[in-house]
């Protein structure tokens, strides 16, 4: 277990047990639970949240696509059903039968493309229904009967679940989260949903009274301690579960009217003391930033200049010693206001973290795990 750059991820197992035992205990406990592990749990690294996921006692995942899903079963993630949310190409079919994947049906023409592949015998799948987000899904309650139709007629299909995805779940106003839940329902009646896991909500979707018909909730963000909107309200703190750090390499006095970074787009106003950070948009950490600030040695200091490719810039209220550790994002700088810098959400700040970025796992305090795929290409 090892890492050579000065700018890592940290990342609290604690924090993220927690926070799925808390939900299921308030909001899940007469829910199946489906830990949404896609994008590599959202850039916190999906085989580790997938293996806490399974040692919290979850027993389905879901990513976004095969390769997703095969990168868990090679990492050892046997234990947990997964489901594809993508498409998967029909050619790649007894790959998923071989791995034990759940597959989407996400429309009628990919049904008939796949019932004309004869290299597998036998499939786990979700039907897919779009009920308003206009993605991916069967669209009608005609095309929910047709693919009934079909599905009986292949006995190597196995039906396990219809879902559905909410487009405005974490919005104060309903009136469309209703509509979906509604059309849901209405072509949930054109088929047998006997024995079926069925699902819509998504982790601010799952904090809403469920229809009656459900009976598993999607949760993702909510794994890392993170809200899908600042007007989301819990019983219970949820515990951020990541972290972003990096270190001072170089410190230097510059005199006023100095210009800092490309196209000097700050300059001095005074002498002033620049420490400069190993880490730039290449590991994710943006080149939008406005605003921006760290936490050094007690005290915040501002971000100055452009975001580069490999480094960035902070101005600082004092001299500190090369080598001294630089909060990013933490317990002093809630991930909140990054993403308010950089005029994005949570979901899209910490998917763009690079892996150039170590991911250093605790537990207690203590490392349990580095991921450093740069140089190591398995874990």
């Amino acid at each position: 277990m090892s890492f050579y750059r000065d700018s890592y991820l940290e990342i609290d197992l604690n924090a993220v047990r927690s926070n799925i035992e808390n939900l299921t205990r308030h909001f899940y406990h007469d829910l199946h639970v489906m830990a949404v592990v896609k994008a590599d749990a959202y850039g916190h690294g999906g085989v580790m949240i997938a293996r806490e996921m399974i040692q919290a006692g979850i027993g389905h995942l879901a990513v976004a696509s095969l390769d997703e899903a095969l990168e868990l079963r090679n990492n050892g993630i046997d234990e947990a059903e997964i489901l594809v949310f993508g498409v998967i190409d029909p050619e790649n079919l007894d790959l998923a039968q071989m791995e034990r994947v759940t597959v989407s049906v996400n429309s009628l023409a990919w049904l008939k493309k796949a019932q004309l592949r004869r290299h597998y015998d036998s499939l786990n799948i979700h039907l897919k229904l779009d009920s308003g987000m206009g993605r991916l899904g069967l669209t009608s309650p005609e095309e929910v009967r047709e693919a009934a139709v079909l599905l009986s007629a292949d006995p190597r299909f196995h039906l396990k679940g219809i879902y559905s995805h909410l487009a405005t779940s974490e919005e104060p106003d309903e009136s469309f989260y209703r509509r979906q839940v509604d059309r849901f329902e209405a072509m949930l009646q054109c088929i047998d949903t006997t024995d079926l896991l069925i699902h819509i909500a998504n982790s601010a979707g799952s904090l809403k009274t469920p229809p009656p018909y459900v009976n598993m909730v999607r949760v993702g963000l909510f794994l890392n301690g993170n809200r899908p909107g600042k007007d989301i309200v819990l019983p219970f703190a949820l515990q951020p579960s990541l972290s972003l750090y990096s270190k001072v390499i170089q410190v230097k006095i510059v005199p006023p009217q100095t210009k800092i970074g490309y196209n000097g787009t700050y300059e001095t106003t005074k002498t002033a003391i620049i420490g400069t950070l190993p880490i730039g948009y290449a590991d994710g950490y943006d080149r939008r930033l406005k605003g921006g600030k760290v936490y050094v040695n007690g005290k915040y200091a501002n971000v100055v200049g452009r975001v580069c490719m490999d480094m960035t810039m902070i101005e600082l209220e004092e001299m500190v010693e090369e080598g001294t550790i630089v909060e990013l994002i933490g317990p002093h700088i809630p991930l909140e206001d990054y993403c308010r810098w950089i005029s994005t959400n949570n979901y899209h700040a910490t998917c763009a973290f690079s892996d150039r970025l170590p991911r250093v796992y605790q537990r207690d305090g203590t490392v349990v795990h580095i991921v450093n795929k740069r140089v190591h290409s398995q874990i």
